[in-house]
């Protein structure tokens, strides 16, 4: 695919919203007059002051391949405890709730992903293979079933789902909120999830009061757990003990919140990405199918690198430094454009193509090398493939029937909705 329209520098604005809403050959067009002409530009700050959150000093965008690798092998010189998923600094306690180690840095990001790690023992991951095969068997037999409809609701959010609250040990009559207070976390500046009256105090409110549903949730379970464990990671992660610590409530509330948002909210996005680009790519759908077993593994790996599901992750510069020629300083902000990364021309050949059978593909779909590199990439992995792979064996003429509705977002490249038959 050739961007059908290039935008001027000048005319980019990476903290309006509004670019966030252009169409997708528009903004494919201006990150690539970013990557040739500002790879590393500065931007103001979106103004939140009237919430109480006041207005920093801008940042900058890294929109090449290898400036974001650099920055991310360096968490010393580019730390992420001041924050990684806002562009704003938020007060610490919004960091906590809704990053968890993400918005951290170390010791306390290794602590607490030590911690974490031990509930993805061999024995659990292998009970977590076995669940997504099931649960994707299952969603399929109801696509048979019902035939089309929209893909996201029917098919894509159902299977991560499903095997995060499984995984936790959450019971399904609380998928809805757990589904539903995801979009509103992620979905802040849609129209769709949250209301856009315009007062930025309200919106804040609507999702701390998801974020805190959905910890209350986990918390109420883990308090269970700690008295009667089971086999399930609520149960590990309450009873852990890595140099005589565990998690504490409030770590298992905002690591939940992580989990569904990060494995839930992401993964989905790339299954729907998966049946959008092989729909509007239908000679790489048939080559897909032609070899599905020998195809899909780099399929996979190409759905996401293009989909890009997380766009940017935020680092600040700890100290004086300088990147690419750009002098910085401690408090700068940088944000790694994960989305651009994926279509540098100078690491990936024809990179707007959607190639199923790219080789090799070192994208950054489930971020940069280092600390904070994704925990749940072999999950998330794992679901797409099995869920790409049942759909396709057993209905091979699926496809996506119209436009996709995509999410009003700089953070989350989603797909709210997309049309579908069989």
């Amino acid at each position: 695919m050739t961007p059908l329209h290039v935008l001027a520098a000048d005319e980019i604005d990476l903290a309006d919203i509004d670019f966030w809403a252009r169409p997708l050959a528009e903004r494919e067009g201006a990150f690539q007059t970013l990557r040739a002409n500002r790879p590393i530009g500065h931007w103001d700050e979106p103004d939140l002051s009237a919430s109480g959150i006041p207005k920093g000093n801008g940042f900058y965008a890294l929109t090449k391949y290898d400036d974001i690798v650099d920055v991310s092998r360096q968490p010393d010189l580019f730390c992420s405890g001041k924050g990684a998923t806002s562009i704003t600094d938020l007060p610490e306690f919004m960091n906590d709730f809704f990053g968890s180690m993400i918005n951290m840095d170390d010791p306390r990001h290794g602590r607490l992903r030590r911690i974490v790690s031990a509930g993805f023992t061999p024995k659990m991951l292998k009970k977590l293979e076995d669940d997504v095969q099931r649960a994707a068997a299952s969603i399929v037999d109801e696509v048979l079933r019902d035939g089309g409809g929209d893909f996201v609701t029917q098919v894509a959010a159902r299977l991560p789902l499903k095997v995060i609250c499984d995984m936790m040990g959450i019971p399904e009559s609380h998928y809805e909120t757990v589904f539903s207070a995801s979009n509103i976390i992620l979905g802040a500046a849609d129209p769709e999830y949250v209301a856009q009256t315009g007062d930025a105090m309200e919106a804040i409110n609507q999702i701390l009061t998801a974020g805190g549903e959905l910890h209350s949730l986990v918390s109420d379970l883990g308090k269970h757990r700690r008295e009667n464990p089971t086999d399930d990671l609520t149960s590990a992660l309450v009873n852990a003990s890595i140099d005589g610590e565990s998690l504490t409530d409030a770590e298992l509330g905002s690591f939940f919140i992580l989990l569904v948002v990060a494995g839930n909210e992401t993964t989905r996005n790339a299954i729907a990405h998966g049946l959008n680009l092989l729909s509007e790519n239908p000679d790489q759908g048939d080559i897909l199918k032609a070899d599905l077993a020998g195809t899909l593994p780099s399929a996979v790996e190409e759905i996401v690198r293009v989909a890009s599901h997380v766009v940017w992750m935020r680092r600040t510069a700890t100290r004086s430094t300088t990147l690419r020629g750009q002098d910085l300083v401690e408090g700068d902000k940088l944000l790694l454009a994960y989305w651009s990364a994926n279509r540098d021309e100078e690491r990936f050949t024809n990179p707007f193509d959607f190639d199923v059978r790219r080789t090799p593909n070192e994208h950054l779909g489930f971020g940069g090398p280092g600390p904070h590199f994704c925990l749940g990439a072999h999950l998330a992995r794992r679901e797409i493939t099995v869920m790409l792979r049942e759909l396709f064996t057993r209905v091979p003429t699926i496809t996506a029937t119209g436009p996709a509705d995509r999410l009003r977002s700089s953070f989350i490249n989603g797909i709210k909705h997309l049309p579908f038959s069989i």
